[in-house]
């Protein structure tokens, strides 16, 4: 049927609103035809018109009715006839209830439409024996933000039945080829800041890590060194004032790497400066030279070639300097040299660009660098289309050629079509004729075409349902017109139209509802099948770490040093864990900074003025702390870095001379510690014994670890000392780092250590073989409180306090290992608990007292 002169509902209203009030409405005869076609078809209905306009010639027509055999060949039928029922009155077309010809799909995300569209693949080919992966074409509006997801689904191994052969078209360079990304990251560095982490990031890729023989273990330990030495941008000193910026060579590249070289030139030379500035970074050994030579190799050639980027040059200039920094960066392999090849043809056509155009001016970088943008990050990849697999792509021209099955994800209303962006002095927009573009209208075209190109099958999927509080969204407005007309023109024996051509999903794939046995709802997925019967399965307990208690630790662990003491009271599970099982679990996230220190603060702070408090308690100056600490790029740049430690400086003065009178006398010499408590040997030493007693003293908030530590020592030193060596201990600390307030405990003499140490090492023995409900802060604080004379009931809370945290405080619960041996959810406060509590810290209280600062 001719369709040249058939309009839509909204060209008849605009028309209507436009007509000449002279013209009678005769003249307003407009024909419907098929509303799909009409509303859908103006691109190609322009196009033909205007092709019988302009030509003379006797057209052959070769169209084959599809015949009217499913809901899918119904439509595509009525859109060849101009047929509409919904608009002549006619009886609507009656469709099978088992017809799955045309589906569409309400899913939650854009990975649930993936994983559900996996789901209807492997069910077509379960049932479609003949249906081969390249019959099937899957159409998204834009395939780079969907790519990620067809990967992790997809992407199975050769051996899993539920694997699919498939390829992705139509992605532009650059956002998956990892050397695009990385050419263009060096060329970013022209004029940039030099960040740490910005270099790093070209490193890290694996063509350069190649090209400069560095593995992924060396990669770790460069990133490791570049922290350390508090790199955080600026090639060098003169580099930052470039930009502007005071002459500060702290936290530069240049200051790094040269703490680095001497760190290993100079060993041995630990916070003792070279030349008055230079700070040795002495953890640099043996075949780590190999390492950091390769490491100085990249960044100077790096900052060389990045600096010679900043000339202005000819366009065939730059093709060669960029094709030099190819060479220099990236080694070519078998992996590499198509991604590389597809950079050195996009060089090239720069020489021709010179010589079509006849312009010979120096350009900057900058103008190089947005074409060559524009190009590879615009244009496509020339495969991953039609080769062999089902294939996924963008939605573009010319691209619904006829498929077996046809899916369309993705449909989203606020993605497709697209809108038309209209600019005030657009005339053109405002007054559009016959064969002009129009993005929605070529979108709109687009679906028709797929629409009509799908043989068998036509699937749809849209992001339907929020994935927030599961309301409804509508779908596309395409996808809206296609659910109306099939609402006017179709009907089922036992269900509404639309219920049968529209499936809602799950916000899980685990669902139970998939493993029911429905023919709308299921999944082929054996992990999430296991994950639905868990889901139904009766709720139970978290199962323990360990299930049943280890065997005997071996005799070497009677050997007990007295820091090894310590370090288990302070966290058994650690122990536990660390020294039978060797399970580490990092609680660090090594991430690097690009901005310099601002304000000396947390453990930077602490590190500076323990250093200072060593040096002020031996009466010693602290301008060499001062100078370490500004070499090592510790503290703020300038005046203000100063400042810091001034101030720093004034509040240990009032710290040490209020520690200073349990220092005074002379220091006794180291105490050895050698005592037999049954089956366990206590060994170690204790230094820092004056005349006074055992002095332990630190510029930092005091914790339960540190009264834990200085009750552990105290009892070794009054199971050991003899003759005049003093019995009793002291602890001094601040209350808060922020105010610095004097705060010390004094340890009165013991007669029944040896009991105590050895009821200590007893629940050390029992933590070899089973995790133990001690958590020191709780534990300390919920006995502090009752020793107090509190209620049980509060005493119980400000342990809980402690265990849970707060916004300012980081509660117990949060650490990995209780994590793992217990849960996060568990209750602290259980009997074992409140018997270990009591058995550590109740002859620490008992025997502790709070000191006056006056």
């Amino acid at each position: 049927e001719y369709w040249g002169d058939i309009v839509s509902e909204s060209e008849i209203r605009r028309a209507s609103k436009k007509k000449d009030k002279d013209l009678t409405l005769d003249l307003f005869h407009f024909d419907k035809g098929n509303s799909l076609l009409a509303s859908m078809g103006k691109l190609g209905r322009d196009f033909f018109d205007v092709i019988e306009e302009q030509f003379d010639y006797q057209p052959f027509e070769q169209f084959e009715d599809p015949g009217e055999h499913s809901l899918l060949t119904d439509l595509q039928s009525d859109i060849l006839n101009l047929r509409d029922r919904g608009l002549t009155g006619d009886p609507k077309q009656a469709i099978s209830d088992t017809d799955t010809s045309l589906q569409i799909h309400s899913c939650h995300s854009p990975r649930r439409e993936i994983e559900v569209l996996q789901d209807h693949l492997l069910h077509l080919f379960e049932t479609n024996p003949d249906l081969r992966p390249s019959d099937i074409l899957v159409m998204t509006p834009d395939i780079e933000p969907v790519a990620p997801y067809i990967q992790s689904v997809f992407d199975l191994p050769f051996e899993n039945p539920k694997r699919i052969p498939y390829s992705i078209a139509d992605r532009s360079y650059g956002r998956e080829d990892e050397i695009v990304e990385t050419f263009f990251g060096i060329l970013n560095l022209q004029g940039s800041r030099f960040g740490a982490a910005q270099v790093l990031t070209i490193l890290e890729a694996p063509a350069v890590q190649k090209k400069f023989d560095l593995s992924e273990d060396d990669i770790e330990l460069i990133h490791n060194w570049v922290r350390d030495t508090r790199i955080r941008w600026g090639k060098n000193a003169q580099d930052r004032r470039r930009l502007g910026l005071p002459e500060h060579a702290q936290n530069t590249w240049q200051a790094g790497l040269e703490r680095l070289l001497l760190g290993y030139a100079l060993p041995g030379r630990d916070e003792t400066l070279y030349n008055g500035s230079i700070l040795p970074y002495p953890h640099v050994e043996g075949d780590q030279s190999l390492v950091l030579g390769r490491f100085l190799e990249f960044t100077e050639y790096l900052f060389e070639k990045v600096d010679a980027l900043g000339k202005k040059r000819m366009l065939q200039q730059w093709h060669t300097k960029l094709d030099e920094l190819l060479d220099t960066f990236f080694e070519s392999d078998d992996e590499t040299v198509a991604e590389i090849q597809v950079i050195r043809r996009a060089l090239v056509e720069l020489d021709g660009f010179e010589h079509l155009s006849g312009f010979d001016e120096p350009i900057e970088l900058k103008v190089v660098r947005h074409h060559l943008e524009t190009k590879l990050h615009r244009e496509g990849h020339g495969y991953g289309f039609l080769t062999g697999g089902v294939t996924f792509c963008s939605m573009l021209p010319m691209r619904s050629i006829p498929a077996r099955i046809i899916c369309l994800v993705g449909m989203n209303n606020d993605a497709y079509p697209r809108r038309n962006i209209q600019l005030g002095f657009d005339l053109m927009a405002k007054q559009p004729r016959k064969g002009d573009r129009s993005r929605r209208n070529d979108d709109r075209y687009l679906f028709l075409e797929a629409l009509l190109s799908a043989r068998e099958h036509l699937y749809i999927s849209y992001v339907g349902q929020s994935i927030k509080d599961n309301s409804l969204i509508p779908p596309s407005v395409v996808v809206g017109e296609l659910l109306d007309y099939i609402s006017a023109n179709f009907t089922t024996e036992e269900s509404r139209i639309l219920e049968h051509v529209t499936t809602r999903h799950r916000l899980q794939a685990f669902s139970p509802e998939y493993f029911r046995g429905g023919d709308r709802l299921f999944s082929y997925s054996h992990e999430n099948m296991q994950a639905a019967c868990h889901l139904l399965a009766p709720r139970e307990a978290p199962k323990p770490f360990l299930m049943e208690r280890l065997t005997e630790p071996q005799k070497e662990f009677k050997e007990v040093r007295l820091s090894d003491l310590y370090r288990f009271f302070r966290n058994p599970c650690q122990f536990l864990l660390n020294r039978r099982l060797g399970v580490y679990l990092d609680e660090s996230t090594a991430v690097l900074e690009e901005k310099e220190t601002f304000a000396l603060r947390g453990l930077d702070r602490y590190k500076v003025a323990e250093k200072l408090l060593e040096k002020k308690v031996a009466g010693l100056d602290t301008e060499d702390v001062k100078r370490a600490a500004i070499a090592s790029g510790q503290l703020p740049h300038g005046a203000v870095g100063e400042y810091e430690v001034d101030t720093l400086n004034e509040k240990l003065e009032q710290f040490v001379l209020k520690t200073e009178r349990y220092l005074k006398g002379r220091e006794l010499e180291p105490l050895g510690i050698d005592l037999k408590l049954n089956e366990f040997h206590l060994t170690g030493h204790l230094d820092q014994i004056t005349q006074s007693g055992l002095v332990v003293y630190r510029f930092a908030r005091v914790q339960a670890k540190d009264h834990l530590r200085v009750w552990i020592q105290h009892l070794a030193l009054n199971a050991c000392a003899a003759g005049a060596t003093p019995r009793e201990s002291y602890l001094a600390g601040v209350d808060s780092a922020k105010d610095g307030n004097w705060v010390g405990w004094r340890f009165r003499p013991l007669d029944h250590s040896t009991e105590i140490l050895t009821r200590l090492l007893q629940i050390y023995w029992e933590g070899l073989r089973e995790p133990l409900r001690f958590f020191p802060n709780s534990a300390f604080a919920f006995i502090g409180r009752l020793k107090q004379g509190w209620k049980e009931e509060w005493a119980r809370r400000s342990a809980r306090k402690r265990w849970f945290g707060s916004d300012s405080e980081r509660g117990e619960r949060e650490d990995l290992y209780f994590q793992l041996c217990f849960g996060k959810e568990i209750d602290p406060l259980s009997q074992e608990f409140q018997t270990l509590a009591s058995d550590v810290f109740s002859p620490v209280i008992e025997t502790e007292e709070e000191i006056s600062d006056g």
